[in-house]
């Protein structure tokens, strides 16, 4: 509604400025506000026409037998036909890279080290073995294996009245708990031994129980504490031959296991069945036991297999390479597809080829595509609007070509969408806020511009496009681009590569075989960037755009123009280097943009090069020019040229139009007071004679320069240093500004100007803080000549 009333008005005034005599310049005035009322709705239409037809492309020649849909009525072949599914080929090219079966490799230095395990796990049996040697240490017709064991092991408590009744022999028999000492009693009762031969016995038992005890102690010192009990003293109470074929077949199956190889993760159940495989009818049912567990307890949670990646990248490559490409094929009069059914992907191949699946124009495709796009720029006009100068209309030419790449890169290959590019294009000339928009709401149109979306991609490149919006407005040298490229390019591949797992993958993938692809794709995204740092420096000039970059080497003094203005003007050239310090530490208090700032501030006032001495910085003391001229009016023009003069060099120089406008903006349409009241007292004169032209500040940046320019002089002319003095007149030259109606255009706010004053007042103060007033006998010192070491010549 604002534009139809602006462009009504436009229509009264116009048709008015037309109709007088000789009105040249007012039909030219007229087409100019033509131009500017009609440029943004004519803009936002050329755009949204320009995304629709490259987002809606699909829509054009669209198939309504398409895959999911009903089948009007039954098809049959008119033809014989061979088609390629491109899309099933795809899909399980796909399924083949992400769900490939990682190749093993037995790793020599897992194998030797289990090995070694062995060595010392046996070694200890054995020294126990030695410890408690002999055993059976009874005749076994005095007492059985198990009754050994069990003598050897009894608890104290037990052993005490058993060892009373043993040299005893009484003729009642006592009662344990324990059903080993009574039949162990029985049996030497029975053998009716001499009181000799049941002492020298029970002092045998005595002794196999100190050994016993001395292994059971050293036992918990040892790591065989992966062994039960059980196992040990089963593998104690074997015989030496018995112990050395048990142990032969322990290292024999162990090496075939180790051979076959034994991958992470194997479960017990596995390996226990692995295990009684190659112990079968190999040993009696005792060393059986014990080998069994032994191996068990040296091969449980261990491995010799580790993946061979090359391997298993090498397979993933020629499993998908020797991958055939899906074809489907018909004959003449079979039958497509049935009235009513829905079509399949199989089915829709043969459609198409055949040329029977009923292309045309989808305009409710187009027509919703028309709505989302309008939607987002409907969005991204409100973000500019918010944040952001006003664009011109070369700006909005700009970022127009570079939304359209987005979704017609997308179209002809997803992985080459260039968001990253455009995040650095739009995050350098437009800031931060507006670039991160714009990648947001491509990313979208770009996924709704296909009809199958390869999410790893889009999220990866809406990813990287983000990170160099956002940090590629705050660089501030080529270099930093460069690594911003680095930057990109690991956040485009790491994207690229998580997406692929959950997305993609199936359980069997193996994570590694997917980082080739990644690396590919991150370098994918530094390239764009690479490809952005390239373009920048002409669409800066094509456009006239700017960059931070591009501010900084504008603020250099060795530029020519300012170099020349140090040279011809240099009283201007002081006063423009405070005059940016005042304007830059304000910019930075109010948040606007420094570096444009700065740099504006060192050209505003070029203009005064031609005719230096016109103006009173760069006199010296000398005579004054205008004391010579002595016509207000005629010196109030030379005052005035050097904005124009000041336009003209920049324009000769090829400064951007950012950087012009702080030219003209920083007078606005100020009154050249001093000659004007000079000429007021000689007679009648026209004040807008002794006005700028302006036009006033546009931006925030401009508006500070003015006030910055307006109170340079008179903080120069205090001569106390006294803050609040200086403080208050600061306040009245804002204020007085802000009465002549000269900031209203630039965004500043009423508030903020006391902010302003005080960020004045305090750069003033740096600039001019008190010295200590040296003594005179230490000047004096310091100016005496000194004299001369003697040998020195």
């Amino acid at each position: 509604m604002k534009h139809f009333a602006e462009i009504a008005g436009v229509l009264a005034s116009g048709w008015k400025a037309i109709q007088r005599p000789g009105a040249r310049w007012g039909r030219q005035l007229y087409h100019a506000r033509w131009i500017k009322v009609l440029h943004p709705p004519l803009m936002f239409g050329a755009t949204a026409l320009a995304l629709t037809g490259v987002v809606g492309y699909r829509f054009y020649n669209q198939p309504q037998l398409a895959v999911g849909s009903q089948a009007p009525q039954t098809i049959y072949a008119p033809e014989d036909g061979e088609f390629l599914d491109e899309k099933t080929t795809e899909a399980k090219r796909k399924e083949i890279r992400t769900g490939i079966v990682p190749r093993l490799h037995r790793d020599p230095d897992l194998t030797q080290r289990l090995k070694e395990q062995r060595r010392e796990f046996l070694e200890q049996i054995n020294q126990l073995r030695r410890l408690g040697a002999p055993f059976p240490y009874l005749p076994l017709e005095t007492a059985t294996l198990l009754q050994q064991q069990a003598l050897r092991s009894l608890p104290a408590g037990e052993w005490r009245p058993l060892r009373e009744a043993l040299l005893a022999a009484p003729a009642q028999r006592p009662q344990f708990s324990s059903p080993e000492s009574s039949a162990v009693l029985d049996r030497f009762l029975a053998a009716s031994p001499a009181p000799k031969q049941r002492a020298d016995w029970v002092r045998q038992i005595d002794e196999a129980r100190r050994r016993y005890e001395r292994v059971m102690a050293q036992l918990s010192q040892e790591t065989l504490g992966r062994l039960s009990p059980k196992v040990i003293a089963a593998a104690l109470e074997l015989n030496q031959p018995t112990w050395e074929t048990t142990q032969q077949s322990i290292t024999q199956v162990h090496d075939r296991i180790l051979i076959q190889g034994l991958p992470a993760g194997l479960p017990n159940s596995l390996l226990l069945e692995t295990i009684q495989l190659h112990l079968r009818n190999a040993l009696p049912p005792k060393p059986d036991f014990v080998a069994s567990e032994i191996l068990a307890a040296l091969l449980k949670d261990q491995n010799n297999l580790t993946i061979d990646k090359e391997a298993t990248k090498l397979q993933a490559e020629q499993a998908v390479l020797s991958m055939p490409p899906v074809v489907v094929s018909i004959r003449q009069g079979e039958t497509i597809v049935k009235a009513g059914d829905v079509i399949d992907q199989r089915q829709f191949v043969i459609l198409d080829g055949l040329g029977l699946s009923q292309r045309g124009v989808n305009w409710r495709g187009l027509a919703r595509t028309a709505g989302l796009v309008g939607a987002a720029l409907v969005a991204f006009s409100a973000v500019s609007r918010r944040i952001h100068r006003p664009l011109r209309r070369r700006d909005h030419i700009l970022l127009c070509l570079l939304s359209v790449t987005a979704p017609a890169l997308t179209l002809v290959n997803p992985r080459y969408t260039d968001l990253p590019a455009l995040g650095v294009l739009a995050g350098s000339y437009y800031g931060p806020t507006l670039a991160i928009s714009q990648v947001a709401l491509l990313g979208g149109l770009s996924a709704f511009a296909v009809e199958t979306i390869n999410w790893e991609y889009l999220l990866s490149s809406v990813g990287a496009g983000l990170v160099a919006a956002a940090l590629a407005g705050r660089l501030r040298s080529r270099d930093d681009l460069a690594f911003l490229g680095i930057g990109v390019g690991v956040v485009q591949g790491g994207i690229y590569w998580i997406s692929y797992l959950i997305l993609s993958a199936t359980p069997a993938t193996v994570w590694y075989t997917l980082l080739p692809g990644a690396v590919v794709y991150g370098l994918v995204g530094t390239a764009w960037v690479v490809v952005a740092i390239g373009l920048s420096p002409y669409l800066e000039r094509i456009f006239d755009a700017v960059t931070p970059i591009r501010l900084v080497e504008l603020s250099n003094p060795n530029c020519p123009l300012l170099q020349r203005l140090a040279k011809e003007a240099p009283g201007t050239f002081q006063h423009t280097l405070f005059v940016a310090c005042l304007a830059e530490s304000a910019a930075r208090e109010l948040r606007c943009n420094v570096e444009l700032t700065r740099a504006g501030t060192l050209y505003h006032d070029i203009g005064k090069m031609h005719d230096p001495l016109a103006f009173i910085e760069n006199q010296l003391g000398g005579p004054n020019k205008h004391d010579q001229i002595n016509n207000p009016a005629q010196s109030a023009a030379i005052i005035k040229k050097h904005v124009s003069e000041g336009v003209a060099m920049a324009r000769k120089y090829h400064l951007p139009q950012v950087i012009q406008d702080f030219i003209p903006e920083h007078q606005g349409t100020l009154l050249i007071s001093y000659f004007y009241y000079q000429a007021k007292e000689k007679g009648a004169v026209k004040e807008e004679d002794f006005r700028y032209d302006g036009p006033i500040p546009q931006s925030r940046e401009t508006g500070v320069v003015m006030l910055a320019d307006s109170c340079e002089a008179a903080l120069r002319s205090l001569k106390e240093q006294n803050p609040d003095v200086a403080l208050a007149m600061v306040n009245r030259i804002l204020k007085a500004r802000w009465r002549e109606h000269q900031l209203t255009a630039s965004g500043l706010k009423y508030e903020e100007l006391p902010i302003i004053a005080e960020v004045f007042v305090r750069v003033w103060q740096q600039f001019h803080h008190q010295r200590i007033p040296y003594p005179k006998a230490a000047l004096e010192l310091e100016t005496a000549p000194k004299p001369v070491p003697q040998g020195v010549t």
